[in-house]
This record gives structure tokens, C-alpha cells and sequence, in this order.
């Protein structure tokens, strides 16, 4: 019962509804920007409209508000079937933020149905919660949250198990709170078949790193060596360990690019080896790996 003065919640908008041409903008450009919007142009007269429509309802309902559809009778409305070039019916366009993005023309079977409608309720906001809740992670994880992250990329693995991505995120929240066991236990988990892909190799090149760096020394000892002599190799590639354990990447790439370029032969190219997995570690989307590529590449064909 609600109490006196009690304020109800506004109804969410309706997963089906019918449309004008003078309601279009409001019912489809601006409602775009809220949910994926399906567009269906019918006919009380089209016979595969018939068929259409009511797999378009399902499969909308199925989305839980992801997508929502929007029917258009083309007898009655036909300046926005115009403009959209509307030639035949049962024709579908799919909006997202103000903006058409996908569609076809005809009656296709329920499965390509549900197909459809999945792929465009994943393009518009909030599509596709799983991945949202991922980005949340990795920006949880980056500023230093690893705690809450821990718990986001677990909740994820509990809707969607075999999420290579939550697997590798969790993993690497674990290293940063220095749980190495769960993160090598994790990454022991994943069947050979997948233990190459991008997020796992991610999270086991941190977790390389994060046992080597463990026992290095001091950087201030560190370069008090390299300042009395520059070709101590040992102690430059010590002291590009000692920088990631501080969270100075941009500093440890520049010591082992150093490294590389006075010797990239040294200790069975020790150098270019770390490289690799200290920009696996980091992943594709971090501007150091671009650079630290870049340069890698200038040296090695100079």
C-alpha cells in the first residue's frame, strides 16, 4: 500500500507502441537516445506484416526494455516512409541515438527475428549489460579501486561464467591486491584452448611481472648503479622492474627501450622479451603500448 504523500514512480515507456508522422520525432529520433528503437512500416492489407509484426513484439519484449518497438501504418502515414525511401512492405529500420543504424525489408523467420533485435538492443544505451559492467570494472581497477572491481568482474562470472574478459579482470584485481594465489589458481582454470586470448594473456603477463618484481631493489640503489656506469644491463633492467612495481610505466619503458638499443642481445634478449609482456600486460588500449611499439619497431629496423 502506498503511503500518503508517497511518490510513485514514473511508468516506464512502452516496449510497443504506434506512431505518426507528426509523433515520429519525439516517438523514434528522441526516444533513440534512451533505448534501441525498432521502426516497423506496415499495412492493415500486407500479409507478411502479419507474420512480421508479432515475432518484432516478441522479440522486443525479450530485451527488458532494451529495445523497444515502434509501428507505423503507412496508409495513414506516409511522409516518413518517404523520406526514409520506403518502397515495400513489411519494411524495419532500428534507431540509435537519433540516427538509423540497421534494418531490412521483408518478412524474415523468427530466428533472424530475435537475431536482429538482439543485435540492436546491444547497440543502444545500456545494450549490453555485461559489457557495461566490465568497462565499470577496468575504470574501478585503474584508479586503484581493485577491491570493488574484484567484486563487479565477480558478479559478472556469476551471470556469465565463461567471460574471458571478467576472468582476465579478476585476475588482475587480485594481483593488485597481492592475492597472487586466486589470480595464478584463476588463470590455471581456463581450458588451454582459450589460455591465448588477449584478456587471460593479459592478466598472466601481470602476473609475470607482478613474481619478478617482487624481490627487486630499490630504485634510488638502482640508478646510483647506472649513473656509475651506464652498461650495467642487470641493473637497468632491475631498475625497469622496480618502476612497474611503481606504477611508473612510462618510466620502465623508457629503460628497457634503453636497454634494447644498447644491447638487445643481452641475457638472450631479455630486453625485447619483457617488452613484450609488459605491453601484453598493460593491453591494446593503453597509449604506452602504441608508443612503446612504435619506437620498439624504429629500432629494430634502423
Amino acid at each position: 500500500m502506498l503511503e500518503l504523500g508517497a511518490k510513485t514512480a514514473p511508468a516506464a515507456p512502452a516496449a510497443v507502441k504506434d506512431a505518426t508522422d507528426q509523433s515520429f520525432m519525439a516517438d523514434v529520433v528522441d526516444a533513440s537516445r534512451e533505448a534501441a528503437i525498432i521502426v516497423d512500416f506496415w499495412a492493415p492489407w500486407c500479409g507478411p506484416c502479419k507474420t512480421l509484426t508479432p515475432a518484432l513484439e516478441a522479440a522486443v519484449a525479450r530485451t527488458g526494455g532494451r529495445a523497444r518497438l515502434v509501428k507505423i501504418d503507412v496508409d495513414a502515414n506516409q511522409m516518413v516512409a518517404s523520406q526514409l525511401r520506403v518502397q515495400s512492405i513489411p519494411a524495419v529500420f532500428a534507431f540509435v541515438d537519433g540516427q538509423p543504424v540497421d534494418g531490412f525489408m521483408g518478412a524474415l523467420p523468427a530466428s533472424e527475428v530475435e537475431a536482429f533485435v538482439k543485435r540492436v538492443a546491444a547497440m543502444g544505451p545500456g545494450g549490453d549489460p555485461i559489457a557495461d559492467a566490465l568497462d565499470q570494472a577496468d575504470a574501478m581497477l585503474e584508479e586503484g579501486a581493485a577491491a570493488d572491481a574484484v567484486e563487479v568482474y565477480a558478479a559478472v562470472l556469476g551471470e556469465a561464467p565463461d567471460t574471458l574478459r571478467a576472468t582476465g579482470g579478476l585476475a588482475r584485481a587480485c594481483i593488485a591486491l597481492g592475492d597472487m594465489d586466486r589470480a595464478r589458481a584463476l588463470l590455471d582454470a581456463v581450458p588451454p584452448i582459450k589460455a591465448h586470448e588477449a584478456p587471460i594473456q593479459a592478466a598472466r603477463s601481470a602476473l609475470d611481472l607482478a613474481e619478478q618484481t617482487a624481490e627487486v631493489g630499490e630504485t634510488a640503489e638502482l640508478r646510483a648503479r647506472l649513473d656509475a656506469d651506464p652498461n650495467d644491463h642487470q641493473a637497468r633492467f632491475d631498475l625497469a622492474l622496480a618502476l612497474i612495481a611503481a606504477r611508473d610505466n612510462a618510466g620502465a619503458l623508457d629503460e628497457l627501450l634503453e636497454l634494447f638499443r644498447r644491447d638487445r642481445e643481452w641475457s638472450d634478449g631479455a630486453a625485447k622479451t619483457q617488452l613484450v609482456k609488459f605491453f601484453d600486460s598493460l593491453g591494446p588500449k593503453d597509449p604506452l603500448v602504441a608508443r612503446g611499439r612504435r619506437r620498439l619497431a624504429s629500432m629494430m629496423f634502423a
